[in-house]
């Protein structure tokens, strides 16, 4: 579990109130995977996922919803886009970032496509050992 918190950093935006749903995704910190496997969780206990990232991270965000779309895990629900000031620590200056928010929920399929999963892997792991 430790892992999954490790994954969801904290940003400092002002009046951006932290939600239980949200997914603030770096590009350096985890690999892409991570966060797919990190979405569906989410969806599985809170029925949609809200995945945000800044600047650079914008199209790992982008091609985590993509996999979860294209896979039939999830559907888009909305996508909102916008810059932020971020104070840089180094200049003393703000800096304007791109920001993209994107909220998946999830398909009628869902639950039986993760049930689908965990049998795959029951039944692997049953022939492994």
């Amino acid at each position: 579990m430790e892992e999954i918190t490790e994954g969801v950093t904290n940003m400092n935006i002002s009046g951006d109130s932290q939600k239980k749903n949200r997914i603030q995704v770096s590009n350096t910190k985890k690999p892409l995977f991570f966060y797919v496997n990190l979405s569906k969780r989410y969806m599985q206990q809170h029925s949609e996922v809200e995945l945000s990232a800044l600047g650079m991270a914008i199209s790992t965000v982008v091609s985590i919803a993509e996999i979860l779309k294209n896979n039939g895990f999830a559907v888009e629900k909305k996508i909102t886009t916008s810059t932020v000031e971020i104070r840089d620590e180094s200049r003393g200056r703000p800096i304007s970032k791109a920001k993209i928010e994107i909220v998946l929920g999830k398909t009628q399929k869902f639950d039986e496509l993760m049930a689908a999963a965990a049998e795959e892997r029951a039944r692997n792991g049953g022939e492994q050992s």
